[in-house]
């Protein structure tokens, strides 16, 4: 390590506001048993960062925790391992293995569990946006031959979860039917995975911009479009489109604005996967009760947390096979973090935000 930089540089939030997010330096760290040092080379962004730097991601906190603390945010990095710990090794990673991160790096296989969710970077763990960090050797996959870092980073949340809830609900796509909506990093990974299994898709935004973008994805491309601007019930379109059965796997990121019209346009039998509440975390108006509109339609409403690290692996297998590459929508150095967390805040990306690290 004498030959290396004795420093990491890191971005810290204290969970008090975009405006707040500072950078800092700490000394650096020495991989322990059955762990390595990574370089990190790149980092994506979810929402979830954002709500964290904004003290507004509570939903795992336990007694005792401290959202004052220093916590250096998000999850997602591509990076290379530079230094390896003592052995035994659970997985044996050797220096210069180009590596991603795991959300929930605990996380190994089958359903998660409270325990599991206390290993998740970027809360309650120190995330990922720094220089170098250490990690244990079971918390990191390989990255994908065939992808830039840039791309490779973008796979840990985004990728997995819409893995997750698409190919979750239904292992065989071929000739199902899929609506995702918005086009942000899980949906156009879920269009992704979705067009590369043999599925048909829909896809709903507010931007025309965007969906003539999406369009243009070639192999990739969905089949159908929406503007739920122009069209505000747009699951009749829905409905419509696939002369009146529904669709078979709602990838639902809106919430409160847009659960109620998904559950009006899924199919019988049909899987909701709960993503995310852009719209909103309440619901307006009076509402039929929730358990009523799933019976009615035998719907599995399930609540997707991203994925197990064994499902990231069979993933980025499919990604390899199919030449899938993520979507980034823009760039920004380590010195303009900061005005990343904006940016995406702000809704005008198309798939994902990424944070070149090094230089």
């Amino acid at each position: 390590m004498s030959n290396r930089r004795t420093t990491v540089e890191q971005w810290l939030t204290q969970q008090d506001g975009l405006d707040n997010l500072r950078r800092s330096s700490a000394p650096m760290p020495s991989p322990g048993k059955d762990e390595v040092l990574v370089a990190i080379h790149s980092v994506s962004l979810n929402y979830r960062d954002t709500e964290v730097a904004m003290g507004l991601y509570k939903y795992y906190d336990q007694p005792g925790d401290d959202p004052s603390k220093p916590l250096v945010p998000a999850s997602d990095m591509c990076g290379v391992v530079i230094a390896v710990g003592e052995g035994p090794h659970t997985i044996p990673w050797k220096v210069g293995d180009r590596v991603l991160s795991t959300f929930v790096q605990a996380h190994l296989t089958g359903q998660i569990t409270p325990a599991h969710l206390a290993t998740g970077l970027g809360k309650p763990l120190p995330g990922v946006l720094q220089t170098h960090r250490v990690f244990p050797t079971y918390g990191l996959v390989r990255a994908p031959g065939h992808l830039s870092d840039h791309e490779a980073s973008c796979l840990p949340i985004a990728a997995v979860t819409a893995w997750m809830a698409v190919r979750g609900a239904h292992p065989t796509l071929k000739g199902k039917t899929v609506l995702l909506q918005g086009t942000g990093g899980v949906s156009i990974s879920g269009l992704q995975i979705a067009k590369a299994s043999g599925a048909r898709v829909i896809l709903t935004s507010s931007s025309d911009e965007k969906l003539a973008r999406a369009k243009g994805m070639g192999p990739f491309a969905p089949d159908f479009v929406i503007n739920y601007r122009t069209t505000p019930q747009w699951q009749d379109e829905v409905m419509r489109l696939t002369d009146g059965r529904g669709v078979d796997v709602v990838v639902e990121t809106g919430g409160a604005q847009t659960l109620y019209k998904a559950l009006d346009c899924i199919a019988f039998g049909g899987v909701v996967a709960c993503i995310g509440y852009t719209s909103g975390r309440e619901d307006e108006g009076s509402r039929p009760n929730i358990n009523l509109l799933v019976l009615r339609r035998t719907v599995t409403l399930k609540g997707i947390l991203n994925g197990p690290r064994d499902q990231f692996e069979e993933m980025c297998a499919f990604y390899e096979e199919h030449g899938i590459k993520p979507v980034v929508d823009r760039v920004f150095g380590f010195g303009e973090a900061d005005e990343a967390f904006k940016y995406l805040f702000s809704g005008q990306h198309f798939g994902k935000v990424v944070i070149k690290v090094a230089e």
